[in-house]
């Protein structure tokens, strides 16, 4: 079965969507489907809120989220409260969202919910690491790549992409912004001992000496780097950026005389807000990129199906996007 052996090679597993409408909830639902029989056990949760029959932006139609009978889910406690499921309660956390606590629950039967998981990574490392411990094979995560989610699909193992006509109606248009988003998730990870202490730090700028020692630049924001350059490279050119960054960092960081040392380090690619322009004109000048978490992308699907209604003929968007990714592209409807 296309992807799924892949699947099974991993702890953890985010499905991601390059934009809403993109075939996500399809694309987890037939991975759902598929790995019923498979006789392991399967974990289920969310980046913020998923599930809903009805998109809050477009007001179109969603497929719900369809668990099958013995999955394990995380979900809210008003979202449990919702289900429309048979469920046996196995935890309540004491991790709290806007929703109310979050719980762990085992289907009794085939049914739907919603899934409203932790709004942050560490929330969502937490959960993996509980899931291992209750025997879990795989937890699977519906993932965001949202500017506003806090949650990083990136702590999964391993990763699926869903994108499509959503995005642009233009077969090569389409090509490109996808690609310019596997190039992101596939930046190589930066290999260091003090991994655990960058994460932990969740604001401001941070030099990597050559001895692995972390210094508090006292630069709050990328915004104020132009403001603060002279504290740039007082530790030397590896900088750890804790939040986003954006074009205005990578054009300043581009025209330093010593581009070719500098060494940019994120948490991970959804940090990553720049433009493909600003992207490939810093890397051309000689400059690095690295993630602290990287992941391992599986597979990419399309929907050639617009929420405008408007459809892209998916043998050829499937052939397009292979050439270019050099990766599996499936359109889950075709399977």
């Amino acid at each position: 079965m296309p992807f799924i052996e892949d699947i099974l090679k991993y702890r953890s597993l985010s499905v991601v969507g390059l934009e809403k409408n993109t075939g996500k909830t399809e694309c987890l639902n037939f991975i759902l489907s598929r790995l019923k029989d498979r006789g392991i056990q399967i974990a289920l949760t969310s980046i913020g809120i998923d599930g809903e029959s009805v998109d809050q932006v477009k007001k179109t139609h969603k497929p719900e989220i369809e668990l099958q009978k013995n999955t394990i889910f995380i979900t809210s406690e008003k979202h449990y409260h919702e289900k429309n499921i048979v469920a046996e309660v196995l935890n309540v956390s004491e991790q709290y969202t806007s929703l109310g606590r979050l719980v762990t629950a085992r289907a009794k039967g085939r049914g739907k919910v919603l899934i409203s998981g932790p709004a942050n990574t560490v929330g969502l490392k937490e959960i993996i690491r509980d899931m291992e411990m209750l025997n879990v094979d795989i937890t699977i995560i519906d993932g965001a790549l949202s500017r506003l989610s806090l949650g990083s699909p990136a702590v999964a193992e391993s990763i699926i992409l869903a994108t499509g006509a959503a995005v642009s109606s233009n077969i090569s248009q389409l090509v490109r912004k996808t690609k310019f988003v596997y190039d992101l998730i596939n930046i190589e990870e930066y290999k260091t001992s003090i991994k655990d202490e960058l994460l932990n730090k969740t604001k401001g700028i941070w030099a990597i000496g050559a001895e692995g020692n972390i210094h508090d630049l006292d630069i709050p924001s990328v915004f104020l780097i132009d403001k603060n350059k002279e504290k740039l490279f007082v530790y030397g050119t590896v900088i750890y950026v804790s939040g986003a960054i954006s074009d205005k960092l990578l054009n300043f960081l581009r025209i330093q005389n010593n581009i070719k040392d500098i060494v940019l380090v994120v948490r991970d690619f959804t940090k990553i807000f720049v433009s493909p322009q600003a992207y490939n004109a810093y890397l051309n000048r000689g400059g690095t990129i690295r993630v602290l978490l990287r992941t391992n992308l599986i597979a990419v699907t399309v929907n050639p199906v617009s929420p405008e209604g408007y459809m892209l003929n998916s043998e050829k968007l499937r052939e397009a996007m292979s050439d270019s990714l050099n990766i599996p592209v499936y359109d889950i409807k075709k399977l």
